[in-house]
């Protein structure tokens, strides 16, 4: 017999309790979608609000629908341009990261994805059609959009049912290096992404060529191993027992809940090939405040590929190559280097910075920098050091002749001067004005692995649960880390600030013991995740929402 996990339990709560929010959100298109009837949380001047929904699905009023009119009066603001159209096709596929091949889900039969592009002012219209044997979702990591198409399951849109398909339509506004992911349970941690390059019409930037490199940790089809069956682990805790706490954010819309009858996948957990152990023990790091993961993964990969068989990107002495850096893994952050350069660093998460040179970055998972380097003579490589894991990712920069670098190289630069989000400041142009918060959202991260009980304010994520925040405030996030752990926290459909004229960013790396207060307009509305983009702390509940009070 099964033991449930943490998250099985508590999904089986919350599916029970939205099972109004459900029958609200079962047709596979919004269009007429009740959001009203996703609307959880009652109404509040501070601190938070929390609601449930009825069975007839009646939930209590007072926050903006992901639908409403003061979202679709966002929209227009935006004024929608021309349509950038796109197809994508969630599958499960063999993919082959260069002599190993493993069976995993995927856009298409690539990893990551056919990279998408489209320019400031376009619309992007995209079709995701769900050919997964479970319900999935998209989210578009970093943009600030409209809210009902946001891609969080019983939050803002029901989940794509397998053999569905769901239109995403919105307005592009700023340029930069985004991605995206579903939102439905650890799908992420499969081949489930795809990097989003919004240009601009008038970029600043001078260059001869772009290189998106995307990293990632891998665990999907080695083995036996599958990321439900890491979750299932690691939703035990230490002690390997089980409990309440754990999560499941499509309010029983779809996500796979390890142990629940009929939610299982076609892999994994469900079918009994759980393979090795993945918990890690002992992984430390002092850039990350000691504890660097929870999750053993087998590989790490920059674009799709092993270190034993690197991607290699050709250019000649001289060139000036914008690097765009995107870190789509599940548990990981990874210490990046090109030997023999130096990287200026002119964005992060998609918003210029004041340039700065460095030798190596470290990227927290869901964060992006982009870089320019001038390409030295030779062959080069880009090596990302899974930081506290003792293991390294490769790709390589070939502008001349010679051999391929070794699959284990540790290029010099990675223990040179490396540059930290809060050493950098925001370009001019996008700087946060200067001005006192309207208000304060305080949220303790707390939990451990001991029980798996990540949360935030010592909650585990509850879909009827509201932060609530006004239009037109400013408003400043207080994240308090009393964990052992470090978190990269994530905002849904907006910006923050670093404090100090620091840079602007949508993820950020919390360290344990340290607090980082943020601050971002509010001038988005509807409902929003806040999460830490470590996707199994997420999943065992580290993840709430910011409600804007209608």
């Amino acid at each position: 017999m099964r033991t449930p996990t943490r998250r099985t339990v508590l999904g089986a709560a919350l599916g029970a309790a939205g099972a109004g929010l459900v029958a609200a959100c079962s047709s596979d298109s919004m269009k007429g979608m009740d959001h009203s009837a996703m609307n959880h949380g009652a109404t509040g001047s501070t601190g938070s609000a929390t609601g449930s929904a009825t069975a007839s699905g009646a939930a209590p009023t007072g926050f903006v629908a992901p639908n409403g009119p003061e979202v679709a009066a966002a929209e227009a603001r935006r004024n929608p341009g021309p349509e950038r159209k796109v197809a994508l096709t969630a599958t499960e596929t063999t993919l082959d990261l260069g002599g190993r091949t493993v069976r995993s889900w995927a856009y298409g039969d690539r990893l990551p994805g056919q990279e998408v592009r489209a320019t400031v002012g376009d619309t992007l219209a995209l079709t995701l059609a769900n050919h997964l044997p479970q319900p999935t979702s998209l989210h578009w990591h970093g943009l600030a959009l409209r809210n009902d198409m946001d891609g969080v399951p019983g939050v803002t849109q029901a989940a794509v049912k397998a053999g569905g398909s769901f239109d995403y339509r919105f307005a592009l506004t700023h340029p930069g290096t985004y991605w995206l992911h579903p939102h439905s349970g650890v799908q992420q941690d499969r081949g489930l992404y795809v990097p989003l390059i919004v240009e601009d019409p008038k970029e600043p930037l001078r260059y001869d060529k772009e290189w998106v490199v995307v990293l990632d940790d891998w665990v999907d089809g080695v083995d036996g191993s599958t990321p439900d069956a890491v979750l299932a682990e690691l939703a035990k805790g230490m002690g390997g027992t089980g409990g309440m706490g754990g999560t499941d954010h499509s309010g029983g819309s779809g996500h796979d809940m390890p142990g629940m009858p009929g939610m299982g996948s076609a892999s994994g957990a469900e079918s009994g090939a759980t393979g090795p152990s993945r918990m890690l023990m002992g992984a430390s790091s002092p850039l990350l405040g000691g504890d660097a993961g929870d999750v053993a993964h087998p590989f790490h990969l920059v674009n799709g590929r092993l270190a034993t068989a690197p991607e290699t990107f050709t250019a000649k002495p001289g060139d000036r190559i914008r690097i765009r850096l995107i870190n789509a893994a599940g548990d990981t952050a990874y210490r990046v280097a090109l030997g023999g350069h130096e990287l200026t660093v002119t964005h992060t998460d998609g918003f210029p910075v004041e340039q700065a040179t460095t030798r190596a970055l470290l990227l927290g998972m869901g964060e992006r920098y982009d870089v320019l380097v001038t390409a030295q003579d030779g062959v080069f490589p880009l090596t990302a050091l899974a930081e506290g894991k003792n293991a390294t990712a490769l790709a390589v920069l070939r502008t001349g002749g010679g051999a391929a670098p070794d699959a284990s190289v540790r290029p010099a630069e990675l223990d040179g001067k490396l540059v930290t989000a809060g050493q950098l400041k925001a370009g001019p142009d996008v700087r946060l004005s200067a001005k006192s918060p309207d208000r304060t959202v305080g949220l303790e991260l707390t939990g451990g692995m001991a029980k798996a009980d990540w949360a935030f304010n010592g909650r585990p994520y509850d879909p009827a649960q509201r932060y609530p925040v006004a239009a037109g405030e400013r408003v400043r996030l207080e994240f308090r880390n009393s964990t052992a752990m470090w978190h990269p926290v994530h905002l849904h459909g907006h910006s923050f600030a670093l404090p100090g004229g620091g840079p602007r960013k949508d993820t950020a790396i919390v360290l344990p013991g340290a607090t980082l207060a943020v601050d971002f307009d509010a001038d988005n509305p509807g409902l929003w995740m806040v999460h830490c983009h470590n996707v199994y702390h997420a999943e065992t509940g580290m993840m709430t929402v910011l409600g804007y009070q209608a």
